[in-house]
């Protein structure tokens, strides 16, 4: 009982720091009035004694596993949600697994897993990391950590125990198709580094393309190493789609590397912070021109980036509009290592438009799945600003982009065909008796040995279907034999170089030479919002 008052109460006081630091939740501590507090004390009384009446007479017993689901799931998020989407509590595993992200490291051994049916699967190890050095392969199974079974685990549990201090070793057992007996590995845990630019590469002659996965502390460092690698180009395409965003610092670096010394990336307004705005601190002379490819899922950081290249003509967007996620979260450390991340700001591009669309009376489910596309143009919430150059861009709703590129959208073979892992397995089963080279041509007889391989796991398929699919099939085989021979960078580039989109995002730019040469159409610079 003792220990579980301890936690009703620790709990209780993150509730009241998270109402305190706030100042939004109930109108600013700092020049809170008497009836403030007391509507405060008030609050705080109704939450305790609906704990108290919970605790005493809830039918099964409270353990503390049930507490903690009470407060860390229930009560503060619950209040966090009314506010908005995005404000949100982090208890000690989220709170951990946060800061890693932002550092982009961490000590294990360097492999992605996934579950397949009742197995954990290696999708790839990473390249360089103990796991690759030791010839773990894409579609390994691990069967067991340190000689625990990982039966009924789930792939959480399972990278927790390959997690741990640099330089201990750790025993993964693994299955392999075509080896009679399992294979041990005894590995050297080591840092790990997570690249926010997991590719890189001259997509065309004097043409580099950049992929930006996230914004955390080492992207704009990762940025400048591959602009450095390329050497003199002609042109630039950077890839933010699926970009969900991270630290806005970074967001401001990498804008710094493309716009003029004291250009305003960002800006931010509150109410309980003075107003802050971001300007590119060095600047840079490049002159070629910029693509960026944007989606529905590109937010926040790169949204700034993708907003502040646009409003000074830096860049020409492509793609769809993006998510339109432009609230600010502080995050306040609390106690016991959580956080609470809590919205303080809002993000406004250079030319004045905010980045954050409406959330009023939308579900979360809505505000996240169920959403719409761009602003229609004569929609009255819809903010017109000018670019730089005089062009006209809108705000409230994310990023339109200057050209639209269609969402790319699966069939009923690819569907099929991803749900059974098909070339994954595939390339396990063909990769057991069989080596490939760079020179890999997926020839009409590797077509016909993917075809029979489908006919032995039983997924159904017409030739048709393949026919209608045949560069897709193609280029999805020779990525995922690429992936396990040579490494995922390989493995992506070979999709890149076959993505649609990105074949599409490269025929604008010679509009964006004429936009870096302000030399863009009249008719361009007076775009509609539909457009």
């Amino acid at each position: 009982m003792v220990n579980r008052t301890r936690r009703a109460l620790f709990s209780a006081t993150i509730f009241l720091a998270a109402c305190g630091v706030a100042g939004s939740v109930f109108g600013g501590v700092s020049a809170q009035s008497a009836t403030d507090e007391s509507a405060l004390r008030d609050s705080m009384k109704s939450f305790t004694n609906v704990y108290a009446v919970v605790e005493q007479n809830y039918a099964d017993k409270l353990d503390n596993d049930k507490i903690d689901k009470a407060i860390y799931d229930g009560a503060i998020p619950g209040m966090l949600r009314v506010l908005d989407p995005h404000s949100s509590f982090h208890d000690p595993k989220d709170f951990a697994q946060m800061r890693e992200d932002q550092h982009g490291k961490y000590y294990g051994v360097g492999m992605q897993i996934q579950p397949q049916g009742e197995k954990i699967v290696v999708v790839a190890p990473f390249e360089g990391t103990p796991s690759y050095k030791a010839g773990i392969r894409p579609g390994d199974v691990i069967l067991a950590v340190d000689g625990k079974t990982t039966e009924h685990m789930d792939s959480t549990a399972v990278a927790s125990m390959l997690k741990g201090p640099r330089g201990t070793h750790v025993s993964v057992t693994m299955g392999r198709e075509g080896t009679a007996k399992p294979l041990v590995f005894d590995l050297i845990r080591d840092e790990i580094p997570r690249y926010s630019v997991d590719i890189a590469f001259q997509i065309k002659p004097g043409i580099g393309y950049i992929h930006v996965t996230n914004f955390m502390e080492t992207t704009s460092h990762e940025v400048q190493a591959a602009l450095d690698k390329f050497g003199p180009i002609n042109g630039l395409l950077i890839d933010l789609r699926g970009n969900p965003g991270g630290l806005l610092n970074e967001a401001v670096n990498v804008s710094d590397k493309f716009l003029q010394k004291g250009d305003i990336v960002v800006s931010q307004r509150g109410r309980a912070f003075p107003d802050q705005v971001y300007r590119a601190p060095s600047g840079s002379n490049v002159k070629y021109p910029i693509v960026v490819l944007v989606n529905r899922n590109t937010a926040s950081a790169a949204e700034i980036v993708s907003g502040a290249l646009q409003d000074h003509d830096r860049a020409l967007i492509v793609g769809e509009t993006t998510f339109g996620k432009g609230l600010v979260q502080t995050v306040f450390p609390i106690a016991e290592n959580t956080g609470l991340a809590l919205t303080t700001f809002h993000y406004y591009t250079p030319s004045g438009r905010l980045i954050q669309r409406n959330y009023d009376g939308v579900s979360l489910y809505d505000y996240y799945y169920a959403r719409q596309g761009a602003l229609p143009a004569n929609n009255t919430n819809t903010e017109v600003k000018l670019t730089d150059s005089g062009r006209t861009v809108y705000g409230g709703g994310g990023i339109t982009p200057d050209e639209k590129i269609a969402e790319l959208k699966s069939d009923h073979l690819q569907d099929i065909l991803l749900q059974h892992y098909a070339f994954f397995n595939f390339t396990k089963h063909y990769l057991s008796d069989h080596t490939v080279t760079k020179e890999l041509v997926v020839d009409d007889a590797l077509i016909q040995q993917f075809k029979d391989f489908l006919k032995s796991e039983k997924i159904e398929y017409t030739d048709k279907d393949i026919a209608d699919n045949l560069d897709w099939v193609k280029s999805t085989i020779k990525a995922e034999l690429f992936t396990t021979q040579f490494g995922q960078a390989e493995g992506m580039r070979i999709r890149a170089e076959w993505d649609p989109q990105i074949s599409k995002a490269l025929t604008f730019m010679p509009e964006a030479l004429a936009l870096e040469n302000h030399t863009l159409p009249a008719q361009q610079k007076t775009q509609t919002a539909s457009k």
